[in-house]
């Protein structure tokens, strides 16, 4: 076989293959749900996770599905020091929760999941981590962490003798970066004769690869114990990871005889969530062992449940809600419920020592606010609280607001709002907003960018999540009313102005302008560069700009890199990066890709395919890159042109992680022309219902723009022979978008064949009939002050505008 051969097949077998992206694990727990136990009862599951010092503890949850999960109780009021790492179980018709506090391990029990719970009874047992397991002829036993077992009473109330060790564990590669060993979190499981024992090896938090799941069998649950040849189980194998610090597993059977493994870890960049709870099937070997896969049948729930637990409280039934607790006390003699509002009894003088409920947030951007009002002597706040070292809020009394931008780095700012205020909290990707209210419409920011995301385990220990707070201190009381939590990623109805993003050729740079009502936009930067070429590229240039708005409420912008005048402007000695003759116009071999919370504040990262791997060293290009969200896979996805050296372009996908600095699959072909000899490039995709409505360019003939529509994201595009714009002269980089509150879409092209070049639109509300109309400055659409380059549109809030327009020093009124 030659070297040409090799190289083909090489290629015919990469895509070939389906995209690496994977459906699993999935967050069923998102926030701070750390140490996962779960037990099967019937067709009914039940799962707990470790409350440490937030009281009353462990919440159970039910669920059908596995998937949605909906509260129960708490059962647990108050307890001796930091309770964690329970196990819980149900032998004989009978629940048990065990679990270490306070040097020691406990039990408590109850014949109904929803209580009464006994009261906790001492173990007086050494260790951690607890894990039940009862024989054939019902002797029962407990697993504790560095591979220690001990004999339990027929009850399963008390221990019998000493503890013994029985289990070294798995040795793990000595270059694997750890804490240490830390051999804890045993679970037992039965199983076609042997005993398997899931445990936790690692340390769970420090360097991204520290934890994992390892698996051990034997015929006895004394040992001993034969370590699985696909250990481990789960584990994070590096820090581009989107999840760090994976283990803590437990292994569940569902009703339809699958199995899952149920464990935690922390989301990447998002320490300060806490340990989030995750699921992956398992399947079992021919030998007996059980390992991850990738796909899974899901279960369809007799009843299915809501999933999540509702935060908002306005404070209207006689008892504390279950999103509430308490910090290092259960204190329900400190708080009134009465007339839709709350008192909460003050202790202490700081937030450190201060009485706080607190409550446990899910989403990577949220918003909560509150309504306050003090009584004399009296201090009250807001707060993001980890613990005593660490937190970041406001606290106000008559006179003044205290802005705590970390436990050590506070600043005071005289207000005249009274006793009666209202605070709120904006975190976007942890960074903050603190703002107050006298009425609850009308805002003051009081602080901006207060980073928390180094408020977590790593840096404060602990094990705990930073939650937003309530606080009172000082003397006396303080009133809460409408306690409100949110997922603040925007909805179209929160829109009020336009962003369009795009290049000039003149700079090869990035360029901004705004728009208050989608008709007449207004340069950034008097039409200079936000961001210039030379400084986020390769080729020193950057063309096709294209920005999205995430699922996560960030903002995400993929643009070519790409100078097609390098020579011109003395960058490089040739016209092109690679012989133009071999590898085609505009030759380039990467992207540019940027995150950001604010459109002002940048994270980047170069893309290049070629260094992906060696079957890409031979692109000829990648171009025009678009970002979309497929729902399907739970993924962002890049869609873009590429080409091999100089044959026709087509059209291609990948996934990138939330980051957006690493690629989570290899190129799979998205569309190519019925004519195999035609290019097809720059394509935008815009999900309507249950459709996909792909807008293209064809170079068949007098380039411009075709459509293609497809039920599924990434495949299946069915071909359109229309020309959809209506231009005589060659157009592309076709873009659409919604106009605000109505069932309008714009579907804007650049008129690149006529000089000087310009932009086109035409509008729609079925994607069959379209209105022309016109183009930039000739009909309704006017660029007030800029000529773009390859543009494209987004929906921005009034805050969103308004901030933006301030910081390049534009004066535009937004609704």
């Amino acid at each position: 076989m030659t070297k040409k051969q090799s190289f083909c097949l090489l290629i015919w077998l990469l895509f070939s293959l389906p995209a690496i992206a994977q459906e699993y694990p999935k967050a069923i727990f998102p926030g701070d749900y750390p140490d996962p136990t779960i037990v099967r009862d019937g067709k009914d599951y039940y799962m707990t996770h470790s409350p440490f010092y937030y009281m009353p503890g462990f919440l159970i949850w039910h669920s059908q599905d596995l998937m949605n999960w909906e509260p129960v109780t708490r059962i647990i009021p108050e307890y001796r020091g930091s309770a964690m790492a329970p196990d819980l179980v149900k032998y004989k018709d009978r629940f048990y929760l065990y679990y270490p506090a306070a040097g020691t391990n406990w039990v408590v029990w109850a014949d109904d999941i929803r209580g009464p719970w006994s009261k906790p009874i001492d173990l007086k047992v050494g260790n951690i981590d607890p894990g039940h397991i009862a024989d054939a002829e019902g002797n029962r036993y407990l697993h504790l962490s560095d591979g220690h077992m001990i004999r339990l009473t027929e009850d399963g109330l008390a221990t019998v003798g000493e503890s013994e060790k029985i289990y070294d564990g798995w040795i793990y590669p000595k270059e694997w970066e750890t804490e240490g060993m830390w051999l804890e979190s045993p679970k037992l499981n039965y199983k076609d004769g042997y005993y398997y024992m899931t445990t936790a090896e690692g340390g769970t938090a420090g360097p991204p690869t520290s934890h994992m799941v390892v698996s051990a069998r034997s015929k006895s649950p004394m040992g001993p114990w034969e370590n699985s040849p696909y250990n481990p189980i789960v584990h994070t194998y590096h820090a581009s990871d989107n999840w760090w610090s994976k283990g803590h597993g437990t292994i569940i059977d569902d009703v339809n005889g699958n199995w899952w493994v149920v464990y935690h870890a922390y989301e990447k960049g998002y320490h300060s969530l806490g340990r989030q709870t995750l699921i992956e099937p398992i399947e079992w070997t021919a030998d007996g062992w059980y390992r991850t896969k990738a796909e899974a049948t899901p279960i369809v729930p007799e009843k299915p449940v809501k999933h999540g637990l509702v935060l908002s409280d306005k404070f209207d039934k006689p008892t504390l809600g279950l999103q509430w607790t308490y910090w290092k006390e259960y204190a329900p003699q400190a708080i009134t419920i009465k007339d839709n509002s709350l008192f909460l009894r003050a202790k202490g003088k700081t937030p450190a020592d201060g009485r706080k409920l607190l409550i446990t947030p899910t989403d990577k951007t949220y918003e909560t606010q509150v309504e306050i009002e003090v009584t004399n002597g009296n201090k009250a706040g807001l707060l993001l609280f980890y613990n005593e070292e660490a937190f970041a809020g406001i606290v106000s009394d008559n006179k003044q607001f205290t802005i705590y931008q970390d436990a050590k780095t506070a600043k005071t700012i005289p207000h005249k709002l009274g006793k009666h205020f209202f605070l709120k909290i904006l975190n976007q990707g942890n960074n903050c907003t603190f703002l107050a209210s006298q009425d609850g419409d009308n805002w003051q920011t009081l602080a901006e960018q207060v980073n928390v995301s180094e408020m977590h385990h790593n840096n404060y220990k602990g094990f705990y999540a930073l939650r937003p707070c309530l606080l009172s201190t000082g003397k006396g009381e303080a009133k809460f009313r409408d306690f409100r939590y949110k997922n603040a990623i925007p909805t179209e109805q929160d829109m009020s102005a336009y962003l369009m993003v795009y290049h000039r050729d003149e700079t090869h740079g990035l360029y901004m302008a705004l728009s208050a009502d989608g008709y007449s936009f207004t340069g950034l930067n008097e039409n200079k560069p936000v961001m210039a070429g030379d400084t986020i590229a390769d080729q020193k240039g950057i063309r096709d700009p294209h920005i999205y708005r995430g699922p996560d409420g960030a903002f995400y912008l993929a643009m070519t890199d790409l100078h097609v005048h390098a020579k011109r402007d003395g960058l490089r000695e040739t016209e092109w990066e690679r012989d133009g003759a071999v590898y085609g116009w505009g030759n380039n071999r990467g992207l540019v890709l940027m995150k950001s919370w604010d459109l002002i504040n940048w994270k980047r990262t170069n893309i290049r395919f070629d260094q992906l791997s060696a079957a890409y060293s031979e692109i000829g290009c990648a171009w025009a890159p678009e970002i979309t969200y497929d729902d399907e896979k739970g993924m962002l996805m890049i869609y873009y042109t590429m080409r091999f050296k100089s044959e026709p372009n087509k059209l291609y996908y990948v996934y990138v992680n939330d980051e957006f600095d690493r690629l989570e699959s290899i190129p799979q072909l998205l569309f190519e022309y019925p004519d195999k000899n035609v290019s097809a490039i720059d394509a935008d995709i815009t999900k309507i219902g249950d459709t996909y409505h792909m807008f293209y360019v064809s170079h068949d003939g007098v380039p411009g723009i075709k459509y293609a529509t497809s039920k599924r994201i990434n495949r299946d595009y069915h071909y359109d022979p229309r020309w959809y714009d209506p231009e005589p002269k060659s157009c592309e980089a076709p873009n659409v978008w919604k106009r605000i509150g109505e069932e309008k879409w714009v579907l804007m092209y650049d008129v690149y064949g006529i000089s000087p070049h310009n932009f086109g639109f035409s509008e729609t509300s079925d994607f069959v009939h379209f209105n022309n109309l016109g183009r930039f400055n000739e009909g309704v659409m006017k660029a007030t002050n800029f000529l773009p380059k390859h543009g494209a549109v987004i929906h921005l809030t009034r805050q969103e505008a308004e901030r933006l327009a301030k910081h390049w020093h534009l004066d535009m009124p937004f609704k």
